[in-house]
């Protein structure tokens, strides 16, 4: 007897103890051998194993069970098909048990083996025997009329199985949808919902006569008008089964729709919630073959978007006609009263608008080429149920018109982030679906104003990705609305109420907002934006400063935008220098915090540095000192060599001469190293300096980095002037060339006799 099955065999004994904590180690141990690669078992081991692990299954002990379960994930790959296939037959004739706590365990077996079945080539025989075991038994389990809990554990199994090795069971695609399509006519609503999820995983894998069969059949059984139940789970079948088919729904469509809208017309929520959700299915999976439908669909969804027929919206549209300068509290208070007004559990009518909302949002999607007409038609309507009162249907009004904005951008010339002032802002100004976006902007800050002042997070966030879809959209067209978004924005901040998800949102939008605005707009209010975002500065949870700190970066530009003096446009930005120049030096100096907010502290310093070095007096050596520390950092020194480079660059001219010779060291180190994107910064970095520090440069400290500049000049770049582009390993030269710092050129021999 080998050692492998000596082991086993001592295990399988002590399984058999009256001791429940014997039984569960010696099962634990047993579990780990398996899990091992290396493990190989004899036949009578495998015999042994099986049938003890199956023994278990029907142990006393919980615990026990579960290992065994477990125990049957690895031994699958370890055992023969005989094997596998007698641990089958065992857990499928336990499934059918009446004991339901054997069932129950029996059933997680079942699906346990049946997730480890290889689907490669090589297992394919193991699996498709084993598959046809099962599938056998799954179908006369199906047949239990009289033990429904039985027909849930089979439908649920099968689901799996067909999500999993459909391919294997292409043999039993008929059967099978012969004996699911009766399951869809149970009074039971949970076995008509498996059925129906069945279905769904069938359906990719069949053939095209068994998709047509079953399509055939539910339009069939539509058409002899059933009773309401037995419609919703019928036409839940088409959407499920339109999901997973795929284009194929498409030639059926024709007699489909008529059907599907024809519903839409009968009084009961959940059947139009699912005709909708049929729609959305056609739309995403057969744009093509519903192109002449769409007109008809459209029309049904602007129709029951706006259905809520227990609700008047009258009082709110009063509140929105008030001034805008109200006070916060006084809103809310107003917002909890009116909703305290209507309550009622039964009104399921939000489902027919969430789903009707859904099918515009796919119509959006996928028909792009008809984006100028949904902004005359679906952009007002959404804009309208911006004031939306159940939570659930309202994100979805917000996550449909973002899918609109999102279409108008990915139409444009320009995919990214516009800042202001590029010429692509103004370029694309002249798109028609831009053009029309922006005469909304009014209308879309209205409507969300009050929505940013709502105690709800979830359309606070709603409202944040809707504005930054926005500002990447049009950027620059929320300048004049600036002041009513301010509120929000600062609110989302300071509410300790708010989540850490909804604030890093928030700072999200305003980074995106200070990017896509010019710093003017942002000026007048710096004295309400910055005390908020030095607060998220000094979160516990890196991700908030993180944020908080690109977005300091931004306020630091607004300040004092490049290329400005002191005080232009009557701004002084002197008494926010010492705040914003405090949290950022805590975070600067502090080496046990998350990289990426070491990273950040460093750039937003270097910016505070390149647009207000002036005003930081004696700080400015030390801050200095950091940043060439944090070159000599391997971890840091990238981020370090892009700041050093955008200070020395700066219009404020910073003296640098207390770090440039340990600098210039350091940068000529790293032309050394096997690092693509730091050897193009730290050259970049180079001609920053020699470009502009020419007098704080010995020639001496230079040598260093001309030592290594001839390595990385290639025969190729001779080539490369030809074509007005030249490597940066001699640009940086070229200014050095230009300097005082090059010596002048020898004199020429003299002639000789």
């Amino acid at each position: 007897m080998s050692i492998v099955s000596y082991h086993i065999s001592n295990l399988l004994e002590k399984m058999t103890s009256t001791d429940k904590d014997f039984r569960f180690m010696a099962t634990n141990d047993l579990m780990l051998e398996l899990q091992k690669d290396s493990i190989k078992l004899d036949e009578d081991s495998e015999r042994k194993v099986v049938t003890m692990l199956l023994k278990l299954l029907e142990d006393k002990n919980g615990e026990v069970q579960n290992l065994a379960v477990k125990c049957l994930a690895p031994l699958v790959t370890k055992v023969k098909e005989p094997q596998v296939e007698m641990m089958v037959d065992v857990l499928c004739s336990n499934m059918m048990s009446e004991r339901e706590q054997l069932r129950d365990i029996s059933s997680m077996g079942l699906k346990t083996v049946i997730a480890e079945l290889p689907r490669s080539s090589a297992g394919l025989t193991l699996t498709a025997g084993v598959c046809r075991k099962i599938t056998a038994q799954l179908i006369t389990a199906m047949g239990k009329q009289e033990d429904v809990s039985v027909q849930l554990e089979a439908l649920d199994i099968l689901s799996d199985m067909l999500g999993r090795l459909s391919g294997a069971l292409v043999s039993f695609h008929s059967s099978l949808l012969s004996s699911l399509l009766p399951q869809l006519t149970s009074p039971r609503m949970a076995v008509r919902k498996r059925s129906i999820l069945a279905l769904g995983h069938l359906v990719p894998c069949c053939s095209p006569a068994i998709f047509s069969q079953l399509t055939e059949h539910l339009m069939t059984e539509l058409a002899k008008g059933p009773p309401t139940s037995m419609t919703r789970t019928y036409i839940q079948c088409l959407a499920t089964i339109s999901q997973q088919g795929g284009h194929r729904v498409g030639e059926h469509l024709e007699k489909l729709i008529p059907m599907v809208v024809k519903f839409t017309s009968v009084e009961d929520d959940e059947l139009r919630e699912y005709s909708f959700q049929a729609f959305e299915a056609f739309i995403r999976r057969c744009p093509k073959e519903m192109s002449p439908h769409v007109a008809t669909v459209t029309q049904l969804c602007l129709k029951f978007m706006t259905f809520d027929p227990n609700y008047n919206y009258d009082d709110e549209e009063e509140e929105e006609e008030e001034e805008e300068e109200d006070r916060m509290d006084v809103e809310e208070g107003i917002d909890e009263e009116s909703d305290d007004e209507y309550s009622d559990d039964d009104d399921m009518s939000w489902k027919v608008r969430r789903s009707s909302i859904k099918c515009l949002e796919a119509l959006i999607s996928t028909r792009r080429d008809l984006l100028l007409s949904f902004y005359s038609s679906i952009c007002p309507a959404l804009l309208a149920r911006f004031k939306e009162r159940e939570e659930n249907v309202r994100a979805d009004v917000f996550a449909a018109f973002s899918t609109l904005l999102r279409q108008t951008r990915v139409g444009s010339s320009h995919h990214g982030l516009i800042t202001a002032g590029s010429d692509s802002a103004a370029s694309r100004e002249e798109e028609p679906a831009v053009a029309m976006l922006k005469k909304q902007v009014p209308v879309i800050v209205k409507a969300l104003h009050r929505q940013l002042k709502e105690k709800s997070i979830r359309s606070r966030q709603g409202c944040f990705s809707l504005l930054t879809e926005l500002a990447h959209t049009v950027p620059g067209a929320l300048e004049q609305h600036i002041p009513a978004l301010i509120p929000g924005i600062v609110f989302s901040l300071t509410d300790k109420s708010t989540s850490s998800t909804l604030r890093i949102d928030s700072l999200s939008f305003f980074h995106v907002l200070l990017l896509s605005h010019p710093p003017q707009a942002f000026q007048p209010h710096m004295q309400v934006l910055l005390p908020p975002v030095v607060a998220c500065v000094e979160d516990s949870f890196y991700k908030i400063t993180s944020e908080a700190l690109l977005v300091t970066q931004q306020l630091v530009r607004v300040m004092r935008p490049q290329g400005q003096g002191a005080t232009v446009g009557g701004f002084d930005p002197r008494p926010f220098v010492r705040e914003v120049f405090s949290v950022t030096m805590k975070r600067l100096k502090a080496t046990d915090i998350d990289q990426e907010v070491k990273e950040r502290a460093i750039s937003c310093m270097g910016h505070l540095v390149c647009h207000l070095g002036d005003h930081l007096g004696a700080e400015l050596q030390g801050i200095l000192a950091i940043f060439l520390d944090r070159l000599k950092n391997e971890i840091t020194r990238l981020t370090a060599v892009r700041t050093i480079t955008l200070v020395a660059a700066s219009p404020v001219k910073t003296d640098l001469s207390s770090i440039l010779s340990e600098a210039l060291s350091v940068l000529g180190s790293f032309l050394r190293k096997n690092q693509r994107v730091l050897k193009l910064s730290t050259l970049a970095c180079l001609t920053a300096l020699v470009t502009h520090h020419t007098a704080g440069i010995k020639p001496s400290a230079l040598e260093p980095v001309l030592g290594e500049v001839p390595s990385l000049v290639d025969e190729s770049d001779m080539q490369l002037p030809a074509s007005n582009w030249q490597p940066w390993s001699l640009c940086w030269i070229k200014p050095f060339f230009s300097s005082p710092l090059c010596p002048p050129p020898a004199p020429p021999p003299p002639a000789g006799p």
